[in-house]
């Protein structure tokens, strides 16, 4: 199973695993990291712990809420492929697509929860108009 860390600003990575719960039950092999005012030396002990919790041998998935900001910066330094990979722009069904495909292998499942949150994106007015 691969596991999952939501980087993010603030609380967002803990509503979306709240929600998420709410949505679809119990939750295995996923952590938040919250990026606060800490110094980037323990954000990174932090995503570093998170990491270690959550990996079963079967690679890390990395979501942050925001390319260019910090939670994305930071955990771009953890990339290494085939073990942990990040993806930006998280929002609740992304997050949802990657829990329901946690035993797809790493590269897989990336593909997979960056395609679902392109495709979650909907403007009403072109859709029901």
């Amino acid at each position: 199973m691969v596991g999952i860390v939501l980087v993010t600003h603030c609380n967002l990575g803990k509503a979306l695993i709240e929600a998420a719960h709410f949505i679809s039950g119990n939750l295995k092999n996923i952590k938040a990291v919250s990026i606060t005012d800490e110094s980037p030396e323990a954000l990174r002990r932090a995503i570093t712990k998170a990491i270690q919790e959550v990996d079963e041998g079967r690679g890390v998935l990395i979501l942050t809420d925001m390319f260019g900001g910090t939670p994305s910066n930071l955990s771009f330094s953890f990339l290494e492929p085939g073990e942990i990979e990040v993806v930006t722009g998280v929002n609740l069904p992304m997050f949802l697509s990657a829990i329901n495909r946690q035993d797809d292998d790493l590269k897989t499942l990336a593909r997979y929860v960056k395609k679902k949150a392109i495709t979650s994106i909907v403007q009403g007015s072109e859709e029901l108009g």
